[in-house]
């Protein structure tokens, strides 16, 4: 859970600035600064989408359930 919450923080923390700072009247809420606004936005969205691989790769009971969904053809042993 320390990578899931760290790599949220990471990744929305720069976005959470940038409208901070727009809501305080710092930085106008319309420039875009030179594509700040679309670089951490896309930062923030590809949390989203990295995540379930996170909780893929990294815990043990949704890495059973998904093994467990994945078919596997186990050919017969023969005997000789």
């Amino acid at each position: 859970m320390i990578l899931v919450s760290a790599l949220y923080t990471i990744a929305w923390l720069p976005y959470n600035v940038y409208y901070l700072l727009a809501t305080a009247a710092l930085i106008s809420s319309l420039s875009y600064m030179g594509g700040y606004y679309d670089a951490v936005t896309f930062i923030a969205f590809l949390y989203t989408t990295t995540n379930p691989f996170i909780y893929a790769i990294k815990f043990n009971p949704v890495k059973q359930i998904l093994v467990k969904m994945i078919p596997c053809k186990k050919s017969p042993v023969q005997m000789q």
